[in-house]
């Protein structure tokens, strides 16, 4: 069969939690992709600039920072980490609904403050949960879970672009939009440029007002995304975790106890269960604090780094692209109409849930750090062609695809990776996705603080730059993981070493008692 019976097993025993923490990542994609078409139309209601604007990525990044990185404490019962689920996805379509009433640029700073916590909440508990269950059979299930965060996101731009107005609500391309400071590197000395220059700083054009219609879009989404907090709430109650409403069904085995039987028989003690758990997947905070640390060798920690370093690099290259590509596509030179341009992000997003649906058979047939060696390759090798053919829309269109096909796999790959280097006793799950969250707040406002003093051309500059830093990094993380390795092979052969002596001794003993018995026998 193309997969292995067992892992069918496994996903139709689990398959209600799994689907499940399949669909609030389905939120988390409906909110992430939004802003990138939606900018220049929200930029017109709050009547703000793109440097302003571009603050509103880094409130729903920092705060989904915050969310990934205590959204750990959830998971201690069940009931939390379901409740902390469903609350979150739910804010997610409140948040949808207000959004067409922030006329005010720090107004929707905090929506999408609020939004990018709840995101951070869900990214860390569903991918915790999953690895929890799953432990080493993750990966296939990791790469689902993460598909879906490509279909959300897929799905939100489509949702936008017959909504988005023609000429970003009255602003005029030819007048010199916040995304046309790179003439002031193309004619310095132009006072065609200078008077750009000089619009572009201007909070909204008063010029010809076309009606944005784009508050449809927020409220179609704020829809779709009703039936994920709904399924999380069944689940509750399937689970018998809704006091006021028990449920006559048999109670599902709590993921622990799924965990233990996912170990192909293998019997595990309380007291090595309980190890576990001190050891585990806790929020950062906890991981930091950790006793169990101690002791541990440089390459144990160096591992979490440069695994967190990289997923910083590539999370940041996938937040900067969705979120600048747009921008990038209507200015010049490539000048692309407005809702053409708005379908960048829709197929940078397509690519990237085409590559998580790919991936699904792959990490069952490859081992991740095959697949991640592969990915990270071919992702520079992709922006240096976007690079050299920058003034081809064409293949600006190809480029994006390939991109986000490449860069799909990376983060669910490099989080099974690491989780198994470090046999599932380290605090991986917690530093990937506080790491990835990081690397997009960064990156998106480096990004657009570059874009804006430099031109677009610098777009693409900046992605291969941080393409070739996550390489370089990933070659680091490969020399440490062979450290590690040598360094678990010395320490079973030392353990080895001690008790075979052990063994002599209490041997030994034995054949002296037996002759002090015959003796004494031939005595009597």
């Amino acid at each position: 069969m193309f997969v292995d019976e067992r892992i069918v097993t496994l996903f139709k025993r689990n398959a209600h939690h799994t689907l499940t923490y399949w669909s609030v990542f389905f939120s988390f994609g409906l909110c992430i992709a939004f802003l990138g078409p939606t900018i220049l139309d929200l930029q017109c209601q709050t009547k703000s600039t793109l440097s302003q604007i571009t603050w509103v990525f880094f409130a729903q990044q920092f705060c989904l920072l915050i969310g990934s990185s205590i959204g750990g404490i959830f998971k201690r019962t069940l009931f939390s980490a379901l409740a902390a689920l469903f609350v979150s996805a739910l804010t997610i379509s409140v948040i949808f609904a207000i959004i067409p009433l922030c006329n005010n640029v720090l107004v929707l700073a905090v929506a999408m403050a609020v939004s990018g916590f709840a995101m951070g909440i869900i990214d860390t508990i569903a991918n915790i949960q999953l690895v929890a269950i799953y432990q080493r059979d993750s990966a296939v299930f990791l790469q689902a879970l993460h598909f879906f965060i490509g279909f959300g996101a897929l799905v939100s731009p489509l949702i936008a672009d017959p909504f988005l107005s023609e000429m970003g609500c009255g602003n005029h391309t030819e007048n010199g939009t916040e995304i046309m400071h790179h003439f002031r590197n193309v004619l310095r000395n132009s006072p065609i440029a200078e008077h750009n220059i000089t619009q572009s700083n201007l909070p909204y054009q008063e010029g010809v007002k076309e009606e944005s219609n784009v508050h449809y879009a927020f409220w179609i989404m704020a829809l779709l995304n009703l039936p994920v907090p709904i399924a999380v709430l069944f689940l509750m109650y399937r689970e018998q975790l809704i006091p006021c409403c028990p449920s006559g069904t048999p109670r599902l085995l709590d993921k622990d106890e799924l965990a233990m039987e996912n170990q192909q028989g293998a019997e595990v003690s309380d007291v090595e269960q309980e190890e576990h758990e001190a050891g585990g997947h806790k929020n950062i905070f906890s991981c930091c604090q950790n006793d169990n640390l101690r002791g541990l060798p440089v390459s144990f920690f160096m591992i979490h780094i440069l695994g967190g370093m990289v997923l910083f690099m590539t999370d940041g290259i996938v937040g900067a692209y969705a979120g600048f590509v747009y921008t990038y596509g209507v200015s010049p030179p490539i000048l692309l109409p407005n809702k053409t341009a708005g379908y960048l992000a829709s197929i940078f997003w397509a690519a990237i849930t085409a590559g998580r649906l790919l991936s699904i058979p792959l990490s069952y047939r490859f081992q991740p750090v095959r697949l991640l060696m592969f990915n990270l390759a071919a992702a520079i090798v992709t922006v240096l062609m976007l690079l050299i053919f920058y003034t081809s829309s064409t293949f600006l269109f190809a480029g994006t695809f390939l991109c986000g096909l490449f860069l799909s796999s990376i983060f669910p790959c490099m989080l099974a990776y690491t989780e198994d280097i470090l046999d599932y006793q380290g605090c991986a799950t917690s530093v990937l996705v506080t790491s990835a969250g990081m690397g997009e707040m960064v990156m998106q406002v480096l990004v657009g603080s570059i874009i804006q003093a430099q031109g677009s051309y610098s777009f693409l500059l900046c992605g291969m730059i941080i393409g070739c830093l996550g390489f370089i990094l990933f070659i680091g993380l490969l020399l440490f993981h062979r450290m590690h390795r040598n360094y678990l092979t010395g320490t079973t052969k030392k353990s080895a070493m001690q008790e075979e002596p052990a063994k002599e001794e209490n041997g030994c003993g034995k054949t002296e008692q037996k002759e002090e018995t015959e003796s004494s026998r031939e005595g009597h």
